[in-house]
């Protein structure tokens, strides 16, 4: 059976757009079946708890193969959402972080857009920033390894 990573998306999109956490589409014998868990986040003491990315539940019938995953750094802060990140405030501000740059528990790092909001990601230590694993304006899955501190 193929998958159609598209609809998957496409239904994962419109679970993160609703709020629902479950979400089953049925098409003659082609059965996806596409929820979310809700797992809080801390980001900052004010700050929403973030819901998990979905995630796409292989079927009974033929079972999905899933993408080996890459090893992340130990020490990498992770996205807590699907979105586009930005590492400066505005277009043309300087950026929130550099490589090199010596961070306190509670700085913000870069900010990840979700459906029209704009969530601070914090340091969750001190530290010195090791390294800056993504590009300014770029999209970034749930648990996606976004900067490294040490």
């Amino acid at each position: 059976m193929n998958i159609d990573s598209a609809l998957v998306r496409e239904l994962a999109e419109l679970l993160a757009e609703t709020g629902l956490t479950e979400i089953e589409v049925e098409d003659g014998e082609r059965k996806i079946k596409v929820t979310r868990q809700v797992a809080q986040q801390i980001v900052a003491a004010a700050a929403p708890a973030y819901a998990a990315a979905p995630v796409a539940a292989p079927m009974a019938a033929a079972p999905v193969a899933e993408a080996a995953p890459t090893a992340a750094p130990v020490d990498a802060v992770k996205s807590p959402m699907v979105g586009t990140v930005y590492l400066a405030p505005e277009p043309t501000a300087p950026n929130f972080i550099s490589v090199g740059q010596q961070v306190k528990a509670g700085d913000v790092l870069v900010i990840v857009e979700a459906m029209k909001v704009m969530n601070q990601i914090v340091a969750p230590k001190a530290g010195t920033i090791q390294s800056i694993l993504v590009d300014n304006q770029q999209p970034v899955e749930f648990d996606q390894p976004l900067v490294v501190i040490a």
